[in-house]
């Protein structure tokens, strides 16, 4: 018996922003996918608007699974986790052994090639910080879903996701901030206004 994908499967169960009071609960399996739509989707923005040659399957692979060691440490939230250099240091180390932890439980000619995967390898850095990059504007977009339903909990946290994300300095992450971020402002009804399968009335 191997549990490494029924491990997997209990991502969902991992509550992320702990310390938070939500209007909705997130969960780590739900995170993981927003942040792998989005990584594709600056990567996409990258190779077509700005002349890079980001290898889109693989930054979306590698975001899908970059919190996988949080199934065993869980979601440590990030006032903690950054309090100081020692606690960043030693948790990032966790973080590590934890990875290797699941990857243990892989067969060995398999777990060569999620290796690559779960510590981002076989990613550059530019390709690594469009993954980083990914992963704050989920937290942005949780923030304002949070502020749109009234919970007031969110406020510092969108600041400061807000300055993070502008001080990676990343064209990306502009264009998608400007063409897309707005719309997480809109209704059901305003985002599918113009939609093809609007009947007219």
């Amino acid at each position: 018996m191997n549990g490494f994908f029924a491990i997997l499967s209990r991502m969902k169960y991992i509550r992320r922003w702990g310390l938070m009071r939500n209007a909705r609960e997130e969960n780590l399996s739900e995170h993981s996918l927003e942040v792998a739509v989005i990584a594709h989707a600056l990567a996409v923005i990258g190779n077509r608007r700005l002349g890079r040659q980001y290898r889109e399957e693989q930054v979306t692979l590698c975001a899908m699974y970059h919190d996988v060691s949080e199934i065993i440490t869980g979601d440590l939230p990030t006032p903690v986790k950054y309090f100081s250099p020692h606690i960043r240091n030693a948790y990032k180390e966790v973080e590590q052994t934890a990875t290797h932890q699941l990857l243990s439980l892989l067969p060995e000619d398999l777990a060569e090639v999620y290796r690559g995967t779960l510590f981002m390898e076989g990613l550059d850095a530019k390709e690594k910080n469009l993954v980083k990059a990914a992963d704050k504007l989920s937290a942005l977009i949780k923030c304002i879903e949070e502020e749109r339903a009234g919970s007031h909990e969110f406020k510092d946290a969108k600041i400061y996701t807000q300055q993070a994300l502008e001080e990676m300095n990343l064209p990306e992450v502009s264009i998608f901030m400007e063409d897309f971020l707005p719309a997480y402002q809109g209704s059901l009804d305003q985002l599918t206004l113009s939609s093809p399968w609007k009947t007219k009335e």
